[in-house]
């Protein structure tokens, strides 16, 4: 199995007409993921030809292309400042997933499409500013390079986009049920609670990964529930180890405030729950390797 997304999964890409919407619309569909529209109100009526054969039809709105495909996932790349009205369009249609890839979204902006989104109820958001979800050999909603694994046994859940790539080919020789980068945001949809509990439901996932990285608090309830909820062997990775106290690094969510949002305090709260945490992605890979050959 797989969390979120699988082979009947049915993807419209918001955005798909413009130049990163097309680039990895294409790469998408070489991996395998049934794209099956586009949405451009001014391209609307058209069909987008790529390469190996597909044509893919433009509707105008979600809700379109939802009622002439039956879609129930959408990828969003349109530019910041259209980002939000593309999810209140998509989470008005009651898309079932929407996974918003663009960064430089603004905050409130963010904040406003997630709250709208958990007052409908319907639509689980992945991102922003994320690479987006993968099951090997099923679907590929996002940038997420597919040649780096193949379907196994592990689930992956992580707040960077390189990192989730690189713990992928760390890991390649188990290969993986369904990896996903949530975003580093401040305001992000789907948490790395939402993941472990997804994984920790999936019976094919044997054990699962968890990159983390300095700034807030989001590693240190996801160890909380990782104590109390989850069975499955966790191995982690805190990315900002060798980060300034006090300096807010890359993501706009990694700023350290005191002692909790560190590396340190993360990797304490994530080994008082139990989880085995690595200094570097290699020695994380390592870890769980040992793990899942204790399994066999």
């Amino acid at each position: 199995m797989s969390i979120f997304l699988d082979e009947n999964s049915k993807v419209i890409v918001q955005g798909m007409t413009g130049s990163e919407g097309m680039k990895h619309s294409q790469r998408m569909l070489d991996s395998g993921t049934n794209i099956v529209g586009g949405v451009n109100p001014r391209k609307a009526g058209q069909t987008v030809s790529f390469e190996g054969g597909a044509e893919v039809p433009v509707y105008g709105t979600v809700a379109e292309a939802m009622a002439a495909t039956g879609a129930n996932v959408s990828v969003v790349f349109v530019p910041p400042k259209f980002a939000k009205a593309a999810a209140l369009e998509a989470i008005d249609a009651a898309i079932e997933l929407l996974v918003i890839i663009t960064e430089g979204i603004p905050v409130k902006d963010s904040a406003e499409f997630f709250t709208y989104s958990q007052a409908k109820g319907t639509t689980r958001i992945i991102g922003p500013n994320c690479p987006g979800l993968i099951s090997p050999g099923k679907s590929n909603a996002g940038i997420t390079p597919s040649n780096i694994t193949g379907a196994g046994t592990l689930g992956l859940v992580s707040k960077s986009g390189t990192l989730t790539y690189q713990m992928m080919y760390e890991l390649a020789d188990i290969g993986f049920t369904t990896a996903i980068g949530i975003g580093g945001d401040p305001v992000i949809g789907t948490t790395h609670i939402d993941a472990l509990e997804a994984f920790e439901n999936d019976p094919e996932t044997a054990g699962i990964v968890m990159i983390g990285e300095i700034g807030g608090d989001a590693e240190e309830r996801a160890a909380e529930y990782i104590k109390d909820n989850v069975t499955k062997p966790v191995v982690g990775y805190v990315a900002g180890f060798t980060a300034p106290e006090g300096k807010t690094m890359g993501h706009a969510g990694a700023i350290v405030s005191g002692s909790a949002g560190t590396a340190q305090a993360k990797k304490e709260a994530l080994e008082a729950a139990g989880v085995k945490v690595g200094k570097t992605p290699t020695e994380t890979a390592d870890l769980m390797r040992e793990i899942i050959k204790g399994q066999a």
